[in-house]
């Protein structure tokens, strides 16, 4: 089956609000190499969107599963337990940056994770608000459409949305938008919009995935946890995109000196298989009654077996370490291209979630044209990127962390080939 006949299926079959990037169909894959059904091979700098930091396929990961099949493979875990769910969840509390005693619940979605840790901060505070950010992405179901900050193509023309919901500025120095600035918008909505004390939680990303990869200032984390401390406000961290060695550290929360009472988790604790968490304060999980968390698929057993072995492998192949020797290396490469390439306005980078953003070198405004034609010359050569930002103008790399080294010397070789164009 070629690939023009199975996206002449594909069209006929889905929807078109599945929007798909690539116009070939994967066949196999393995580390960070992809092989599509025409025989065509490329190198993966998407990740399933940054699921894949220990790679397609990991030999242990695939041993870990095959012997999870040979035992059960369901039994919902609010109905009859198992042991691996228990393990999990006492080796993220143990590692997880949460003040105190954590607990940990697992679910399927990163959008699930957050749902669920509203619905825990709500039952905690006894209050109804949520204050998110402009430019975040927090999930597609309505509640986290309502969180997310981007428009299209997201929420467009699927409301109304649920209410309680607020939106402050996130600072970012590319859209001059700096820490005193967010914090005066931020102010101004608890004065305009909703009192403090109506306020349950306060969620951010500490490097926004979607928004362009920015990370959050210092001063900034510190001023929301100073906030949220003084009026009762649970501060939440989305570390769906960030989690799991991609900026050098497991969680990304870790590089400050405050801690959130919640965390969300996804994408790469799985290591390609569906699974979410929410870790927090003992007291604040358990503020939702027995039957209050779960889901019928919450916590697969597959999917424990397999994110015990990514903890594993993030661990015995120093991979925190390893995203920032990489991540350095790709930073020096868009440093060097720069010269070069007019059009780069920014190179944001922490360990290995790195971007760079695109503007037109004519008007001096964001080009998304430009980024996409960067992305598919790039491709032309072999070489998988994803785009990202409000406006479309930035390209993200997301890299398995276990890539082999010349092959990531190949991938950075075609980047500067391209940008040089």
């Amino acid at each position: 089956m070629s690939n023009s006949e199975l996206n002449q299926r594909r069209l006929a079959a889905t929807p078109r609000g599945v929007a798909v990037m690539c116009d070939f169909y994967a066949a196999r894959a393995e580390n960070a190499t992809l092989w599509d059904v025409e025989g065509n091979e490329y190198i993966d700098f998407a990740a399933g969107i940054a699921v894949l930091n220990t790679g397609h396929r990991h030999p242990k990961i695939v041993d870990a599963v095959r012997k999870q099949l040979d035992c059960f493979t369901h039994t919902a875990y609010q109905v009859i337990p198992y042991g691996s769910y228990v393990e999990l969840a006492e080796r993220i509390n143990e590692r997880a940056p949460i003040e105190g005693t954590a607990k940990t619940a697992f679910f399927t979605t990163g959008a699930e994770a957050v749902e669920n840790a509203v619905k825990i901060a709500r039952a905690y505070t006894k209050r109804p608000g949520v204050i998110a950010f402009n430019a975040a992405f927090h999930g597609r179901t309505l509640l986290t459409l309502t969180l997310t900050g981007k428009v299209a193509p997201y929420s467009t023309g699927v409301g109304p949305f649920p209410g309680s919901i607020f939106h402050a500025l996130y600072p970012n120095e590319a859209r001059g938008i700096s820490v005193e600035r967010a914090l005066e918008s931020l102010d101004i909505l608890l004065h305009t919009d909703i009192g403090a004390d109506q306020v349950a939680a306060i969620i951010l990303e500490p490097v926004q995935g979607e928004g362009g990869f920015v990370p959050a200032p210092p001063a900034f984390i510190t001023a929301i946890r100073k906030l949220c401390d003084e009026h009762g406000i649970l501060l939440i961290a989305d570390e769906v995109q960030t989690g799991f060695a991609r900026t050098g550290k497991l969680f990304a929360m870790e590089y400050y000196a405050e801690k959130a009472d919640l965390i969300t988790m996804a994408k790469s604790l799985g290591g390609g298989f569906p699974i979410s968490g929410v870790v927090g304060r003992a007291d604040v999980m358990d503020a939702p009654g027995p039957g209050g968390l779960g889901g019928t698929y919450a916590g697969n057993p597959l999917a424990v077996a397999s994110a015990l072995t990514v903890l594993d492998i993030i661990d015995e192949e120093q991979l925190c370490q390893r995203a920032q020797r990489l991540g350095a290396q790709l930073v020096e490469t868009l440093q060097g291209a720069k010269a070069s390439c007019p059009g780069i306005v920014a190179i944001r980078a922490q360990g290995s979630m790195v971007a760079v953003e695109f503007n037109d070198p004519a008007t001096g405004k964001p080009s998304a044209e430009l980024t996409r034609r960067y992305q598919q010359a790039a491709l032309e050569q072999g070489l998988l990127l994803l785009t990202c930002g409000v406006h479309g103008n930035v390209i993200r790399f997301l890299y398995p962390l276990t890539i082999p080294e010349a092959q990531f010397s190949q991938a950075l070789k075609i980047l500067t080939s391209v940008l040089a164009k």
